[in-house]
């Protein structure tokens, strides 16, 4: 699977870890996260990732920082794009079941590394589960005029 991810300064430990543990198991991932813990600005990194899962260059994609809500913001202006917010595995799978999310967003400053991690391997393992959601998810971008 290819995997886009991006993050800030909060995001850059459990970056690290995600794409170590996404390597490990056979996944390619493109960084676009700073790995300093140098104040950035969020939107650099989380577009590009956006950019990737919009224009299919990636399966899904991973934003992290400090409370997820900038990044997610960030992400969920691309039309082609549901990014959600997730702070346990069973939000990030219902994400995945009902909403069809593309995007996980992580907010580093309430979960833990660990729980992350799990966050990330539920999203990625979850099906979307289709059916009723479906016409849902079709009401979700803006039609332009």
């Amino acid at each position: 699977m290819n995997i886009a991810i991006g993050n800030d300064h909060a995001g850059t430990d459990y970056k690290k870890a995600i794409v170590k543990h996404l390597e490990a198991q056979g996944h390619k991932v493109k960084n676009y996260g700073t790995d300093t813990l140098d104040s950035v600005d969020f939107p650099d990194f989380v577009h590009p990732v956006a950019n990737d899962v919009e224009e299919h260059k990636a399966d899904f994609g991973i934003i992290i920082c400090g409370s997820g809500n900038g990044a997610n913001m960030t992400a969920n202006k691309h039309q082609g794009i549901r990014a959600a917010l997730c702070w346990t595995k069973e939000i990030a799978m219902l994400a995945r079941q009902h909403n069809n999310a593309n995007i996980l967003s992580i907010p580093a400053r309430f979960t833990s590394e660990q729980q992350a991690v799990a966050m990330v391997d539920v999203f990625l393992e979850t099906a979307f589960d289709g059916g009723r959601h479906v016409e849902r998810i079709k009401k979700i971008p803006v039609k332009q005029p």
